[in-house]
């Protein structure tokens, strides 16, 4: 799966002709940046796009073609009006969006950008630029010409091309710096990462801060050029040993829209199946689809919340589930709704029998005889559901970590038609003091739990003990909002509403053996961790609501079997990396980068309409012309399937 589908990584066009505007208009038609393709819609991936210049050079001799008044390269050096100019830079903005006339035009040749610490982000006047910080809050902003005033975050989605002495950056539209000397560069880029890690931290960029934010057992996170990344390495190797790994270091593959059908409507997520079929949750209620080697259709029946037990059934209807789980041999299935409009916490679930279509009972969760609530629950382990005899799951609440049994304590199933309200049994967990802010979980195929923080924090605890985790990473600073992690528990994926953070447990003790932070203390031979970010443009084009949501892993359930795709959503985009190509650290992605290595190679599928869900399928429905399971992709209205073919 090749690079990424944006117009950014082509060299900007430097004219800088003198001379009437008529010229400078007609020249900026060919400021045209294609280096890679806009993605289309999925309807569309094949159609072909104008040809237009692939480097510097093949702009420039078209310029001279055009016989426009274009003075010679020595001429231009020697009469650079930037020599003394102060941050002088070359500002670029892309127009024309998801078009084929998309491209980049000059917006000021020649201007200057600064940092400025202010409480006032939209402040216009540069008076209110020098106002004192013990006004209030304050925050490093970027300051370019009179155009551009954004404060230093990650939402800026800042790419850097070093190679070209550039940024690209969303500031209000998608914008583009080009320096006149690498020191030029280089100094931006320093006191960029300067000022955004004291905005996201609150404390002035030194070393000694830094080990108070990271920890000194996690000094590559801060400082990536002095990581180990041996881990790294020794899992790529680990990987191309394992059976079937055939998916070449460069992924060579296209997505194929197999089909696409219309929904009942509203709907909010998918529960996909590992055996027969699979489930869109809706608003109202379950659509029953079937599974196939190419994806997932054929509309079975339609599960209305209203149905079953009319106590319960009565308050499923008035709140959409916001998880809905498979259990017993995918025979019955969890629905756990918030309690209140707005509210991501619940009292209790339902439990749906798909047999019967009807929800059979309410559950409600209970501790020491007092009332709680859950804010996520997740399976036992990765192929927790295909267990016909299944009574337990896990269950996360801001300072909690549980698992649940839907027996009673001495292991006796519950008779739910004579119970009044069944109560769930807290088997084991742990309550912990308020500050854990525990947001998603996830659970490997062993059973151990992985734990996302709304301070970015991950935590690692094996599935004997949840009172305390065996490894926590730091995190970055922005809130993890979802996680999963791979079967063998070696890889953790973490979401965060501007990028992905891709985590390697793997470290070898102090007898020389290799072991995951899931059932050892991994020390200080933390491998650095890597970034997966849609570029500026791309971020930009997926719409209002462009932020990352339900990273996954491709889904294995046996042991051997490797995890081969990512794949999240942002906006209308589903985005999905090649996993191999990641994981290697020579790949052109990340050559001159500094700082985390980040990854822009992926391949985007384009939807008309906001994508609520994307998943791959069971591991099991990969034909043998294909690399990987069929991805679904839901929007409120629609269910597409694609598979991942080779190219011959």
């Amino acid at each position: 799966m090749g690079g990424s589908q944006s117009r950014e990584d082509l060299e900007l066009s430097d004219s800088d002709t003198e001379g009437q505007q008529e010229e400078e208009t007609e020249e900026e038609e060919n400021y045209q940046d294609v280096s890679n393709e806009t993605p289309e819609k999925s309807s569309s991936t094949g159609r072909n796009r104008p040809k237009t210049p692939s480097s510097l050079d093949e702009v420039e001799s078209k310029l001279k073609a055009l016989k426009l008044k274009y003075p010679s390269t020595t001429t231009r050096t020697q009469q650079s009006p930037h020599s003394n100019f102060k941050n002088g830079v070359k500002l670029y903005l892309h127009i024309g969006g998801n078009t084929p006339k998309a491209k980049w035009v000059s917006s000021e040749k020649l201007t200057s950008y600064s940092f400025i610490k202010t409480s006032k982000i939209n402040a216009q006047d540069e008076e209110e630029d020098s106002e004192s910080e013990s006004e209030g809050v304050s925050w490093w902003v970027l300051k370019v010409s009179t155009k551009i005033r954004a404060k230093v975050a990650v939402e800026m989605h800042l790419k850097t091309l070093k190679e070209q002495r550039r940024v690209d950056f969303v500031a209000d539209g998608v914008w583009a710096i080009k320096f006149f000397s690498d020191e030029d560069y280089k100094v931006f880029n320093s006191k960029y990462q300067e000022c955004l890690f004291e905005n996201t931290f609150g404390y002035e960029s030194n070393e000694a801060n830094k080990v108070k934010v990271y920890g000194k057992d996690f000094v590559g996170w801060a400082n990536p050029e002095k990581a180990d990344d041996s881990m790294w390495e020794d899992a790529e190797d680990d990987f191309l040993k394992s059976p079937g790994s055939v998916t070449p270091v460069r992924g060579n593959q296209d997505l194929q829209e197999e089909f696409e059908e219309a929904a009942n409507g509203g709907i909010q997520s998918l529960a996909l199946g590992a055996l027969d079929n699979s489930f869109l949750v809706g608003n109202s209620g379950i659509q029953v689809v079937k599974n196939f080697s190419h994806g997932i259709h054929g509309k079975g029946a339609y599960v209305n919340f209203g149905s079953g037990n009319q106590r319960s059934a009565s308050n499923l209807v008035h709140s959409t589930p916001k998880k809905a789980l498979l259990m017993r041999a995918e025979t019955n299935m969890l629905l756990m709704s918030p309690m209140n409009e707005g509210k991501l916490h619940s009292t209790g679930l339902h439990q749906l029998d798909i047999e019967t279509g009807k929800i059979i009972t309410e559950w409600r969760f209970e501790k020491d005889g007092t009332d709680i609530t859950m804010r996520d629950i997740a399976n036992d382990s990765k192929g927790a559901q295909l267990d016909p005899s299944g009574f337990t799951f896990l269950g996360l609440d801001d300072n909690r970590l549980c698992r649940w049994d839907m027996r009673d304590r001495h292991g006796i199933v519950q008779n739910l038609a004579t119970a009044n309200t069944p109560v769930l049994n807290w088997t084991q967990g742990h309550q912990f003091s308020r500050g854990t802010n525990f947001q998603c979980f996830a659970s490997t195929g062993d059973g151990s739990i992985v734990v996302g923080s709304r301070d970015g924090k991950i935590r690692l605890y094996s599935g004997n003990s949840m009172r305390q985790a065996k490894t926590a990473f730091p995190g970055l600073g922005s809130p993890i909002t979802h996680v999963d992690v791979t079967f063998d528990g070696k890889w953790i994926l973490g979401t965060t509403d501007a990028y992905l953070i891709l985590i390697c447990t793997l470290f070898t003790d102090k007898d020389g053996k290799m072991k995951t932070g899931f059932n050892g203390r991994m020390g200080n031979r933390i491998a650095a961790p890597r970034l997966l970010k849609l570029t500026p443009l791309d971020s930009h084009l997926a719409g209002v609501n462009n932020k990352f949501q339900k990273a996954q892993f491709s889904w294995v359930t046996e042991n051997g079997k490797q995890e081969r795709h990512l794949v999240a959503t942002a906006g209308k985009f589903s985005a999905i990396w090649n996993f191999q190509q990641v994981k290697n650290g020579s790949h052109e992605c990340y050559r001159n980068q500094e700082g985390l290595k980040s990854c822009y190679c992926y391949k985007v599928v384009l939807k008309d309409d906001s994508i609520v869900d994307s998943r791959f399928m069971h591991d099991k429905f990969a034909v043998s012309d294909s690399p990987e399971a069929p991805l679904v992709i839901a929007t409120p209205m629609k269910v597409s399937s694609f598979s991942i073919a080779s190219r011959r």
